[in-house]
């Protein structure tokens, strides 16, 4: 007999939810969010697991990274989708999502998201935080130059080299 497990994933502790192919309760469970305490808590179910339903977020991908290379059929589900689907149901708690989770891996109700490999990840995160810290050193420009303003220094616009030695005297 098949089973899905469910994971909803918080900081700290995932739910998971195993149910077998009629929709039935094997097994729910609080580990720790780490991907050793997930693979023990389904190892002995490990030959039977059809699908691992896990939500898009950045705890979610790494999981599908640790366990995926274990050999645990895990699909990360697009989030918005997956709120969706929850939030019809009447009580709102971890581990009442795990078990929806777990259903919704059942029925094929579900949208998988492509994981991109870690490579592109780290690529999009260093450019992420460049575009961040730009931002944020155009801010302060700005900020020091509205602050000159009131004690009658303009600075107006100054080249990117320029900027220290225009606001410096």
């Amino acid at each position: 007999m098949k089973l899905y497990v469910g994971l909803d994933v918080g900081l700290e502790e995932t739910s998971l939810c195993i149910v077998d192919s009629e929709g039935l309760t094997v097994r729910e469970v609080k580990v720790s969010t780490e991907p050793e305490a997930i693979r023990f808590a389904v190892e002995n179910y490990a030959d039977r697991l059809d699908r691992v339903g896990v939500k898009a977020s950045s705890l979610g991908i790494w999981l599908y990274r640790e366990l995926q290379p274990a050999g645990l059929p895990i699909i990360v589900v697009e989030a918005r989708h997956m709120r969706v689907s929850l939030s019809t149901m009447r009580n709102k708690t971890d581990r009442s999502d795990a078990r929806g989770i777990a259903q919704m891996m059942r029925l094929g109700w579900y949208r998988a998201v492509h994981v991109k490999n870690i490579d592109m990840q780290k690529m999009r995160t260093l450019l992420t935080n460049r575009k961040l810290l730009k931002r944020k050193l155009i801010d302060l420009e700005n900020h020091v130059r509205g602050a000159l303003r009131a004690y009658g220094l303009l600075v107006g616009a100054v080249a990117r080299g320029a900027y220290e030695a225009r606001t410096a005297n």
